[in-house]
């Protein structure tokens, strides 16, 4: 009996990984096909003719879409929000979940507050404030506003809870004060969660599309995501230059998941034991 609930697991797993494999797969047979292929009907699965006429139009010289160039800006921004979610959670998170002071849960609760606040309704006064900054049309209006992550907080205050106080107990009677503990302590114990906090923050910039195109006019300036948009014509949309932009946007995120998988399940899985 166990045998077959166990093959049963397996074929439910083995099905839901090709609903989630098969849209990447139709996207990579479909940037290599021509355009006249890509909208056959019915369509073909393999390409009758194997061609890389799509990723030549995105890197041709002279090209009005520099697509190296987006993706550079892409990395870029995400790379830099990222580091500074980090920075900034874990120093928000550490006193909220190893600290006693007055009105710490008060606060910890206006932080999570946040979480319902629709995003739409950020965009205009965090435009009009990128605007007195003078940083619109450049990556740091792409960089500094989601630094504060109240998400982050969240996911590291549980993290940093579940960790042993006998730890801490120790390098302080060693003569550790508060700042080491965080940094020679907490934070090396904290790799899963701030792997797991480091690749959240960097997708969720990686694959933004609404405050790019708010705060970013000219096409040099663009990331991926709005920058694979002009791709697509008013009349016509060339599928094979479309998907060959599409799977170059995947690499790093698939790259990301496939390094930092072992410190996603375990940071995720951490981070629920208690709080």
């Amino acid at each position: 009996m166990s045998r077959v609930r166990g093959i049963a697991w397996y074929t439910v797993l083995l099905g839901l990984s090709l609903i989630f494999i098969a849209p990447l797969v139709w996207m990579l047979l479909t940037s290599i096909k021509t355009p006249g292929e890509a909208t056959q009907v019915p369509p073909t699965l393999f390409p009758q003719k194997i061609t890389t006429e799509g990723y030549g139009t995105l890197f041709e010289a002279g090209s009005q879409t520099p697509v190296l160039r987006w993706f550079l800006n892409s990395l870029l921004a995400a790379t830099g929000q990222a580091v500074l979610v980090l920075i900034v959670a874990s120093m928000a998170a550490y006193p909220l979940a190893r600290m006693q002071f007055r009105g710490k849960n008060l606060l910890f609760g206006l932080i999570l507050a946040t979480l319902f606040v629709p995003i739409f309704t950020l965009i205009i006064p965090n435009f009009l404030i990128i605007d007195r900054l003078g940083w619109l049309d450049t990556l740091w209006a792409l960089i500094v506003p989601g630094a504060a992550s109240a998400f982050g907080v969240f996911f590291l205050r549980q993290f940093f809870e579940s960790l042993p106080r006998e730890l801490e107990e120790a390098a302080v009677l060693e003569g550790a004060n508060s700042w080491q503990v965080f940094t020679k302590v907490i934070l090396p114990l904290s790799k899963p969660a701030l792997a797991t906090l480091g690749l959240i923050s960097f997708l969720t910039n990686w694959n933004d599309f609404i405050w790019p195109i708010y705060v970013l006019f000219s096409p040099t300036s663009f990331t991926l995501p709005p920058g694979l948009g002009i791709l697509q014509g008013a009349y016509t949309i060339n599928y094979p230059v479309v998907m060959a932009g599409a799977a170059i946007a995947s690499i790093p995120a698939l790259l990301l998941f496939v390094l930092a998988q072992r410190y996603i399940i375990e940071g995720v899985s951490r981070s629920g034991l208690k709080g």
